[in-house]
């Protein structure tokens, strides 16, 4: 192994994991050139994003390639209740709850590193946030629910993978790719923990009655494993296939959590826990068309088994806190979502020699039906739009992408059995996506 592949391989991991720290919203592509396109590019996976896009893509290359992409993640959420729903604490009359999220800024990013070890195969190291959710509200515009008092209402969930690849040329037609991905998992929480009734559990030293649990807050991180399968056929410089596969991928989290409030009564104010969540499989194709020689033209299709993520439990090592949250329900946290389908559509067209100008549209349905939303793990259907620029200066290649998605509004009434963390209301999602990549040939 080359130096020059240490160095590389070594930057991609310093840097990056810096960036992916405070990784938000769902991510729905990596790489400029790629969101550019509107997020159409497995059957094209011809630049350094290929370890996410399509591994196969990467058997193309015939120099060294290093690449780096950042991206900024703007949302901007509201959630609206009327105070005289069941759900609400306050008197008839009093008008609405409305809330909206804190302007926040949450990065996320893609360093890549190629190197062709013979005519027909490729290998490769990528390291991305392929995923995220989460949302930071002001406490004070949800008073009216937990009875005037102030809480933090926060979440963030990520995760960062660092994925080996390999690429073979099996022919001037078909090439194919892997990645092994391990993922390393980041979880916080920030809610009111609500309150319970109390009787005469065992372990609870309290009088029976109601009792505040007060704020909950929980941070976790933890380990799991997938891969990446890929293939790209090009019959002709004209057109082109791929197909990926992402297998699932269980993160099998740990951390602290803590009530405050349970100290008072002579309780652990905190406790060690344990969570597993799992990515799920992923499907995708694509095909790409050059009409004319100044035109590129692709569409895709994304499923996702968002199905597999019905419910997620958690093991609280104090005995009396596994009383108290189940009582609360705030161990549980029921998503019930479907499987999804995202169309994608992009355009590239080369102004001259040196610059292309891009353009693309994706629809990306929300896996989560009405009845379990929740103002702490947003559920949407976008309708995006997305627009790019690349520059071409010898070997270097720079490019830029200004996303928009454009959430539908949704509104979730009470229901019974009532599901434990749903929270009816309408909620409303914009997001503002500034990307920027660069990538070095030599």
């Amino acid at each position: 192994m080359s130096k020059k592949f240490l160095l590389a391989a070594l930057a991609v991991i310093l840097v990056l994991p810096s960036i992916a720290l405070a990784n938000g919203l769902n991510l729905n592509g990596l790489g400029s050139r790629a969101q550019g396109m509107g997020g159409a590019f497995v059957g094209i996976a011809n630049d350094f994003s290929a370890v996410f896009w399509n591994p196969a893509g990467a058997a193309g290359f015939r120099k060294e390639m290093f690449g780096f992409y950042a991206t900024d993640l703007i949302p901007t959420a509201t959630y609206r209740l009327p105070l005289y729903n069941a759900f609400a604490s306050s008197l008839p009359g009093q008008g609405i709850l409305v809330a909206k999220t804190k302007t926040s800024h949450y990065l996320g990013g893609l360093a890549a590193y190629y190197k062709p070890i013979s005519s027909k195969v490729v290998v490769g190291l990528g390291i991305g946030t392929p995923s995220g959710l989460g949302t930071m509200w002001d406490g004070q515009d949800f008073t009216p629910i937990p009875g005037g008092t102030v809480y933090d209402w926060s979440s963030k969930v990520g995760v960062v993978s660092i994925s080996p690849l390999v690429a073979v040329k099996l022919s001037d037609v078909v090439s194919v790719g892997a990645t092994f991905n391990l993922n390393y998992g980041m979880f916080s929480l920030k809610k009111p923990a609500g309150t319970v009734i109390v009787g005469e559990e065992p372990g609870i030293p309290i009088p029976p009655g109601p009792l505040d649990l007060g704020q909950y807050e929980e941070n976790m991180n933890g380990w799991g494993f997938g891969a990446t399968f890929g293939v790209l056929v090009t019959p002709s410089a004209k057109l082109g296939f791929g197909l990926t596969i992402r297998t699932p991928s269980t993160v099998s989290f740990s951390g602290t959590a803590n009530m405050p409030t349970l100290s008072v009564y002579h309780l652990p104010g905190s406790s060690d826990l344990k969570r597993k969540i799992t990515w799920p499989l992923g499907i995708a194709g694509g095909v790409s068309f050059r009409p004319v020689p100044r035109l590129l033209l692709s569409a895709d299709v994304h499923w996702t088994q968002w199905s597999k993520l019905d419910r997620i439990t958690t093991d609280y090592l104090e005995s009396a806190w596994e009383t108290l949250v189940e009582m609360s329900g705030i161990d549980i946290r029921v998503f019930d979502w479907k499987d999804a389908t995202q169309l994608r559509f992009g355009a590239e067209f080369t102004l001259n020699a040196s610059t292309v100008l891009r353009a693309g549209y994706y629809n990306d349905p929300a896996p989560g039906p009405l009845a379990t939303l929740n103002v702490l793990r947003p559920s949407h259907t976008f309708n995006a739009v997305s627009i790019g620029i690349g520059k071409t200066i010898s070997d270097l290649q720079l490019d830029f992408g200004l996303e928009y998605l454009m959430g539908t509004t949704r509104t979730a009434v009470p229901s019974l059995p009532v599901i434990p963390g749903a929270m009816p209301g309408t909620y409303g999602m914009k997001i503002v996506v500034p990307t920027a990549s660069v990538n070095y040939k030599f």
